[in-house]
């Protein structure tokens, strides 16, 4: 045993190897520590591992293997050259750093260490307890793959190999959080991400100095993303499939998973990503385009539409006489602003009780908001029908947004402009409004502006998010991300076609 600058090695004498192992890792306090003692060719011999990660059929192969080599063998040539050969498992490596071969131990890895050898063998037969990939809750489709991102990052990166067969794609490993250890994946296309947007990433994920990252993607989100975290707007966008990570990639952006979390970070974003849904692209491009527009209708309903109707109610002399009938006919015990108050955190409790509710109570969950809020609160003048009804309208719009962070931001937007229109009327709706724009406007992902296309203006980009174009004629990456690759196919497939013939 030895040190070298900042690091402790191990040495030639086996007891002293096994004891600071034991010693560091806690054998009798920790239960699951498995410490398998055995001879290898007439020499002492252990396995060091965690109970639970382990393949038993793997490691027994292994254990088999080097028990039957013979102690003539071990005469003839080094210790490492012969436990090379003889393990007959793929994944084997080796190590004298105390601290990396602690963390390899403690990630799920398999220590060897034979007397003599001043290198500990790392064996590699990890399991990680993990479910079966499959479609995530909230980015169902109608037609298309029903595979999803889990909680294990090795299944995460096949998924993703298995769309993108390109030499040319990178998945580098990182670590971050002094405690946890937390693995870390960087993932983008080497000839088409911009060098510099890669090299940012990888030096903020690795400058993290925190002591854990328990909350996962989020975390490193926080710690990554320059900017005012007060700022509601999602600087990233999560998703859980693969294929519109995929997608993304293709693109240009650069991916980040971490490990322990099946939702994975798309870098750098704008508004507009948060509002495209891969069912768009299941479908023929005229319905893609309709369901498109519907869902653009939907988003901006459920950030403007109670504000405003709160301001015609308010103020009913700026109607023109043909929109006369927009307002309560009787606004009822409570004030039409603390109504609508009233229905906007009710709507926030029984979102936060629906997901904490166990899913054979949720219809009775739904039957008791249905009649106490919607029926009884009418019926004691507590809220009016038209303010259950466009709280419904805002909901509906909520739940049409792909992105749920960017649900929850527009709801602060809403809510922000409500109370500025409830207070100051019509100079407090224009206010607020022009404040939400401005935000979003000087809002920032890795140095793109959050309103590109619209924000500095981009007539072609700005025509591919108002209309999903057809496949074919999509040959040109987002300028925005400054790609090394800027085509996607040497010309539109239609001017092809029309040069064949």
């Amino acid at each position: 045993m030895f040190k070298k600058g900042s690091h402790l090695y191990l040495g030639k004498d086996y007891d002293k190897n096994l004891d600071i192992m034991k010693q560091e890792l806690a054998e009798g306090e920790n239960f699951d520590l498995i410490v398998r003692e055995v001879r290898v060719g007439g020499r002492k011999a252990a396995f060091i591992c965690l109970d639970g990660f382990v393949k038993d059929d793997i490691m027994t192969e292994c254990m088999k293997s080097l028990l039957a080599l013979k102690r003539e063998v071990f005469l003839s040539s080094t210790v490492k050259s012969i436990l090379e050969k003889g393990v007959p498992y793929v994944e084997l490596s080796t190590e004298n750093k105390i601290d990396e071969l602690l963390y390899s131990v403690l990630s799920g890895s398999v220590l060897f260490i034979i007397d003599g050898s001043e290198e500990a063998f790392i064996i590699d037969p990890r399991t990680y307890p993990a479910r079966n990939p499959e479609e995530p809750d909230i980015e169902r489709v109608v037609r298309g793959s029903r595979d999803g991102f889990t909680e294990t990052i090795v299944f995460n990166t096949a998924l993703l190999r298995r769309r993108i067969r390109d030499p040319k794609l990178r998945i580098e490993l990182l670590q971050a959080g002094k405690r946890s250890k937390t693995d870390i994946c960087v993932c983008y296309l080497k000839d088409v991400a911009d060098p510099a947007l890669v090299e940012d990433i990888k030096s903020k994920i690795s400058g993290i100095a925190i002591d854990a990252l328990p909350m996962a993607e989020k975390s490193v989100e926080e710690l990554i993303m320059p900017g005012n975290w007060w700022n509601p707007f999602p600087k990233v966008r999560y998703t859980e499939r693969p294929d519109v990570a995929a997608v993304h990639l293709f693109e240009g952006h650069v991916l980040v998973m971490v490990d322990t979390s099946p939702s994975v970070m798309i870098l750098p974003v704008t508004f507009f990503h948060h509002l495209q849904h891969a069912e768009e692209y299941r479908q023929s491009p005229s319905v893609g385009v309709y369901i498109r527009w519907v869902r653009f209708i939907a988003v901006l309903a459920s950030i403007i539409i109670t504000p405003l109707w709160l301001l015609l109610a308010l103020s009913p002399e700026i109607l023109p006489a043909s929109l006369k009938f927009i307002g309560p006919k009787e606004v009822g015990n409570v004030p039409i602003f603390l109504q609508f108050v009233i229905a906007e955190i009710s709507l926030d409790m029984m979102r936060m009780a629906a997901i904490h509710t166990p899913s054979p109570l949720a219809t009775a969950l739904g039957v008791i908001a249905a009649l106490l809020i919607g029926d009884v609160a009418v019926k004691i003048g507590l809220l009016v029908p038209e303010v259950i009804l466009y709280t419904a309208m805002v909901a509906v719009g909520s739940y049409c947004t792909p992105s749920y962070e960017m649900a929850m931001a527009n709801r602060l937007m809403r809510f922000f402009i409500l109370l500025g229109t409830g207070f100051f009327r019509l100079p407090g709706f224009i206010v607020t409004t022009i404040l939400v724009i401005l935000l979003a406007a000087f809002t920032k992902s890795l140095k793109v502006p959050y309103l590109w296309p619209l924000i500095p203006f981009n007539y072609r980009a700005l025509k591919g998010i108002l209309v999903r174009s057809p496949v074919p004629i999509q040959n040109l990456r987002p300028e925005i991300l400054n790609t090394q690759d800027q085509s996607r196919q040497p010309s539109p497939a239609f001017k092809r076609r029309r040069e064949e013939k």
